[in-house]
């Protein structure tokens, strides 16, 4: 099962989800987006929490009311870090999550510790986790198809943009050839100009 949250303190609003329990977890990790940001409860057990951006965006333009949150909602499901003040939430790409199969269930590592950001959350805030929770759903996707459609859709897209970039350089050399037959045929024409201009000259000369 994967709970799904809206947060809709911006327009167009964001999805945030995460897994019913750690072997969710492992799926979510696996059959993640590209689009996905990761957050946990630094040095703390918590839920993993995914937050879903537009195609496009980067984790630094995510906005604050969102980050917020993101951050909220995670310390509100880890069991010491719900109950602390002062704790850090850290994120990062989803693609920047290592798993490897010595590691336990649920357990993660990263590939580049520098894209890991963190942010401090000082206490619970109510008003935040409860405007979260009324969006909740708990939903069972099947990640691994809506992974290879996503990819698929991907793929898609990239052959279209190459098909498209060809398209324009078979149109750029057809001008650059049409330009290049144009000069050679003005210069042919200014040439027989010459020629003719002499012509005439002999010709006045001959009356």
């Amino acid at each position: 099962m994967v709970l799904y949250f809206t947060s809709a303190v911006v327009n167009p609003p964001f999805t945030i989800y995460m897994g019913k329990d750690k072997y969710e977890n492992e799926d979510l990790i696996k059959y993640g987006w590209p689009e996905d940001v990761w957050f946990h409860v630094d040095k703390l057990s918590s839920a993993h929490v995914y937050l879903r951006l537009p195609k496009g965006q980067t984790i630094e333009e995510i906005p604050p009311e969102v980050l917020i949150d993101c951050a909220q909602l995670v310390k509100n499901n880890s069991i010491q870090g719900c109950k602390m003040n002062n704790i850090n939430v850290v994120y990062t790409p989803w693609a920047n999550l290592k798993k490897t199969g010595d590691m336990d269930v649920g357990q993660i590592g990263f590939f580049r510790h520098k894209e890991v950001r963190t942010i401090a959350v000082e206490k619970k805030i109510n008003e935040i986790v409860n405007r979260l929770e009324k969006t909740k759903e708990e939903r069972f996707p099947d990640l691994a198809a809506e992974k290879e459609s996503r990819d698929r859709e991907e793929r898609n897209e990239k052959k279209a943009q190459l098909q498209e970039q060809k398209m324009k350089e078979k149109e750029e050399q057809r001008k650059r050839k049409e330009q290049e037959e144009l000069r050679n045929y003005t210069s042919l024409m200014k040439s027989e100009n010459m020629q003719t201009n002499e012509d005439g000259n002999d010709s006045d000369d001959f009356m």
